[in-house]
């Protein structure tokens, strides 16, 4: 097996890409194109981490700082065991949601869809009471 057809595995392994992404690099390899290299290095890295950063300076405790780094795969793999939520609860999730001034509806959360969330992020605002706190949300 070639470097090439090792990394753009690897790539697919480490959920950096899809399998479209990664079966049009290895068609483009195959065939001999010159750009398939090119290919490889720009095909788009998928975010594997969340994070959350959080900077503060508590008047009374002092200085305060959380680093949140979670899995998407850990998020990917809840999104997929929402789907196992009995339609009873889904109802009772979503009508709390509802009085609590949250137009969401639980059903429409699907795995595909997290990839669309977390391009979003990068127009994510977060509001803070404290005059001196830094809180980031962002993908790695």
């Amino acid at each position: 097996m070639n470097e090439e057809r090792r990394r753009v595995l690897q790539m697919l392994a480490d959920g950096k890409i899809t399998a479209e992404e990664a079966e049009r690099l290895l068609s483009a390899m195959e065939g001999g194109l010159a750009e398939a290299p090119a290919a490889l290095a720009a095909a788009p890295k998928k975010a594997r981490y969340l994070r959350v950063l959080v900077d503060a300076d508590d008047p009374h405790q002092g200085p305060v700082k959380v680093n949140v780094r979670v899995p998407m795969q850990l998020l990917r793999a809840g999104m997929r065991l929402g789907a196992l939520i009995p339609g009873p609860a889904r109802e009772q999730v979503n009508a709390a949601m509802r009085e609590n001034g949250v137009p969401f509806d639980i059903n429409q959360i699907k795995p595909e869809n997290l990839e669309e969330i977390v391009d979003q992020l990068n127009e994510l605002t977060v509001d803070v009471d404290q005059e001196r706190a830094k809180v980031r949300v962002f993908c790695e």
